[in-house]
Formats: structure tokens, sequence, C-alpha cells
């Protein structure tokens, strides 16, 4: 095994001019700030993305049940607040013209989704009444969204955190 000598021209048959100092110009082209820039874009968005649920304020019960899975296309939000008002998303809606604006919403929508938020003061008759016009409107897959850390029914204490706030 022999040690061989490298030519630092290159070779190729081009010859390059030496600059004083030693130092080339870089060719190539540096993806480090590059990366960085993604890196603080991808932290904004992880941070900002929960921000941007719906925010109308309830006291949810608190339940020992499990988040539900995500899916592709937002869930529409139902809420029933305190007060008894019914609100899609954060719009205001009468009981009365509840179903024709579910259907109209209903018409434009890929999936069946929707998830149902009441205060825990709202009389369960309400909350009830409020499912039954989701049904008849055409949403049948329905999660009822609650704080979870309340009593598990079997002894155990579960940790809170919120799910669906």
């Amino acid at each position: 095994m022999g040690a061989g000598v490298m030519n630092k021209g290159g070779g190729g048959g081009r010859r390059r001019r030496a600059r004083r100092g030693g130092a080339q110009p870089m060719s190539e082209i540096n993806v480090t700030p590059f990366v960085d820039v993604m890196l603080v874009l991808l932290i904004i968005f992880m941070v900002s993305a929960p921000l941007m649920t719906v925010g109308v304020p309830v006291e949810l019960p608190k339940t020992a049940a499990n988040a539900l899975p995500g899916e592709q296309e937002e869930p529409l939000a139902v809420t029933v607040t305190a007060e008894g008002t019914v609100m899609i998303q954060t719009t205001e809606v009468a009981r009365e013209d509840l179903i024709n604006r579910l259907r109209a919403i209903a018409a434009e929508r890929d999936g069946d989704r929707v998830f149902l938020r009441a205060d825990g003061a709202v009389p369960y008759e309400d909350v009830v009444q409020v499912m039954g016009a989701l049904n008849r409107a055409g949403f049948s897959n329905i999660g009822l969204v609650t704080d979870t850390g309340g009593p598990s029914l079997d002894g155990a204490t579960v940790e809170a955190e919120t799910t669906g706030n």
C-alpha cells in the first residue's frame, strides 16, 4: 500500500487562478439558513394551530373518555352555552332556524362528523334536542366534547388535560 499525492489543481485540464489568502469562491448552495427558517416556521405553525380552534367559552363537563382521532376535514362544531344559546362554529343561531342551517351546511360538506359542545350547566333535555336536530339535518356522526380528568367511575383518578376546548 502506497501513499499517493493529490494534485490541488483538480485536474481536468483547466487552470484556476490562485487567490491571495488561499480562499476559493464557494459554488455550492448553503442550505443551513434555509433549514433554520423552515424549522422556525414549523415551530410557529405547531404552536399556532391549536389556537385556531372554535373559541366559544363554555365550561365542559369532565369525563374519563379518550380523545377522538383526527380526520382530514375540520369537523363542524355546535355549541350550547350556559345561557342556552346554540352556536354553529362562532355564529349564534336561533333554535327555529337550526335544522335549516344545518341542512345547508351538510349539503356543502363531505363528511357528517360534528362536535357537540355543551356547558355542564345546560339541562340534558336541551342537549338531546340539539342532538336530535343534528341527526335530523343529516349529521349522524356526533361527538360529544368533554374535558378529561373527571370521575372514571371505577375508583381510579385520571389526570386533567383538555381535549376539546
